[in-house]
């Protein structure tokens, strides 16, 4: 005896018990916390020159801002100048800043780490030339 089977058959049920297996109730979990959405992102709103002669227009000197990045115990990474950087913007964009000029990054000895950077710049509000 010979068993005949509907291919069409066969085939929707299989897609049917995969589309069902496949639509669970996934949840995503993130830290970025919709609140601080601007704080994380508010680097990106003060723009790096090299000196003050790179304005193109008026400038508004704000006043000097820091960043650090420390290495708290020997096994994790050594503390990196890029984040310094990133947090000495995000200081100078707390105060309304738009450009930032870097004066110096230092390593800097501490009780609380391992090794530390800091860096420090002067942060402007600028206006373009038109």
């Amino acid at each position: 005896m010979k068993s005949i089977i509907n291919i069409p058959l066969f085939v929707a049920l299989s897609i049917t018990t995969l589309l069902i297996g496949c639509s669970g109730n996934y949840a995503f979990n993130s830290n970025v916390k919709g609140d601080n959405v601007e704080e994380y992102f508010s680097a990106s709103h003060v723009k790096i020159y090299e000196n003050e002669k790179a304005f193109s227009g008026a400038k508004n000197y704000l006043g000097i801002v820091e960043g650090e990045d420390c290495q708290a115990k020997s096994h994790l990474a050594p503390p990196d100048e890029l984040n310094a950087r990133t947090q000495a913007r995000q200081a100078a964009y707390k105060l309304q800043a738009n450009a930032i000029v870097f004066t110096s990054c230092v390593n800097i000895e501490s009780k609380q780490c391992v090794a530390q950077i800091v860096c420090y710049a002067k942060a402007y509000q600028v206006t373009d030339a038109q």
